[in-house]
């Protein structure tokens, strides 16, 4: 189906953040867009006013006239919502085209330069790290995100000059095998998302695969020691990067007093003191590889201090609410063990000498069940864990499967306690917090601002 005689596009999950991307983009082209999501959230709520027609209740009848006829209309759909969804199941037997959110992705960016960035975690920072560079370079983008970027408002960049697209790429239901980069950063291969692949050797496949889809010319960036022997063209130049070592990477790195410098180091360039916009420890290792794309696409070096520096980061991504001498409160989007031991690894760096208390929102039963030892493992690096329930997605429940398997596997040195998240404010109240972060992909972050109004009343 050729994109430019559609003259309308619904989406079935129109309100997830890689979707929402889709729905700015084609209502930028002049198209009628609408479709449905299963909650009001401020997301959906911005795309009604941008213009997008959303409703929240599943009923064939609110699909709009203007959607209804299959030779003009492309539906899109987000593997979250279920096959048996009574809308998803009318667009399918009356003929419609329904295409995955990464097909269309696949297409709209066919013709350009895509700079992806693959991994278990750290894509999206990365990747909205390497949108802001570009950006604000004398290069420009186009962006397909997945987090608003604090620095545009928005997950979404358009640019009628710049032939560069970055582009989040999502391992989930190999989604990202639809892409045909022409560089690519990867920064983790922990394995993930079980449920659809199995086995981690599966998984690791999986990314072996979407590195032979690089194109002649282009590169791959990938971080040093990760468990992935890369399948790429003999064409395709490939350079690590980490930290501390590999072709690209950091030295002279100084942390203190809420800041942190280093320079930047590569096989033909050296970048000396750039001060990160978000001073958190993880972001040194996001930095060198979102400076390494910048470099090899001829961005110059005042550019790349200049767009480090003024990075403002990522909603959801340690996301500093309150930043005091008496409290800090934090959220962070972790979901996965890796990422909560970067996550509260890096916030033990910032505040060596405070008690760290965690709130966890567990995502998914199958990544419970699958990882529950890990999860305990990785939260027992904090002081203290609070656990809610598992937030379920896409999934139906799992006999035996609960937030209580991570809340038995914690270390019995740590202060710990279970509970439901409607409870979350009272317990709260009275509870002694130094260093406070919530973490979670679920809707724990709904919660956000009115913890961030109980703990503000403490500073009154």
């Amino acid at each position: 189906m050729n994109l430019e005689n559609i003259k309308s596009i619904y989406f079935v999950g129109a309100g997830g953040i890689g979707m929402s991307a889709l729905v700015r983009y084609f209502l930028s082209k002049g198209k009628f867009v609408a479709g449905y999501d299963r909650t009001s959230t401020p997301l959906t709520e911005a795309l009604i006013a941008e213009g997008a027609k959303i409703h929240y209740a599943e009923d064939v009848a609110l699909i709009p006239d203007e959607c209804k006829d299959p030779n003009d209309t492309l539906v899109i759909l987000t593997p979250a919502v279920p096959s048996d969804h009574c809308e998803l199941t009318y667009f399918r037997e009356h003929g419609f085209e329904i295409q995955k959110r990464a097909q269309v992705l696949g297409t709209i960016t066919h013709n350009s330069k895509g700079l992806c960035v693959a991994g278990t975690h750290g894509k999206t920072t990365t990747s909205t790290m390497i949108a802001h560079l570009f950006d604000q370079s004398h290069i420009g983008c186009n962006a397909f995100l997945g987090g608003i970027s604090k620095n545009s408002g928005t997950n979404l960049l358009l640019s009628s000059t710049s032939p560069y697209t970055v582009i989040e790429a999502d391992e989930f239901d190999r989604s990202f095998h639809w892409l045909s980069p022409y560089m690519s950063v990867i920064t983790s291969s922990d394995p993930d998302h079980l449920d659809i692949y199995e086995t981690p050797e599966a998984y690791l496949k999986s990314f072996e695969h979407y590195t032979s889809l690089i194109q002649p010319g282009g590169a791959l960036i990938i971080r040093k020691d990760i468990s992935l022997q890369p399948k790429v063209n003999d064409e395709v130049r490939v350079f690590t990067y980490s930290r501390n070592e590999g072709d690209f990477h950091a030295e002279n790195i100084r942390i203190g007093n809420g800041e942190i410098f280093i320079d930047f180091v590569g096989p033909d360039v050296r970048i000396d003191n750039i001060q990160l916009g978000v001073p958190i420890s993880i972001n040194i290792e996001n930095g060198v590889a979102a400076m390494a794309i910048a470099h090899l696409n001829g961005m110059t070096d005042e550019e790349i201090k200049a767009g480090m520096k003024s990075f403002g980061g990522v909603d959801r991504r340690f996301d500093f609410k309150i930043k005091t001498d008496k409290i800090v409160f934090l959220s962070d989007y972790a979901h996965h063990p890796s990422e909560i031991e970067q996550s509260i690894k890096s916030i033990r760096e910032l505040y060596p000498t405070k008690k760290i208390s965690v709130l966890f929102q567990p995502h998914l039963y199958t990544r419970t069940r699958d990882f529950y030892k890990e999860f305990a493992d990785s939260l027992s690096l904090a002081d203290e864990v609070m656990l809610v329930d598992i937030y379920p997605a896409r999934e139906k429940p799992i006999e035996g499967v609960t937030s209580e398997l991570i809340y038995d596997n914690l270390n019995p040195q740590v202060e710990k306690s279970l509970f439901k998240k409607e409870d979350l404010l009272n317990i709260l109240q009275d509870k002694p917090l130094e260093v406070f972060v919530v973490l979670g992909a679920g809707d724990i972050d709904s919660y956000i601002p009115a913890i961030t109004d109980e703990l503000n009343k403490r500073l009154q």
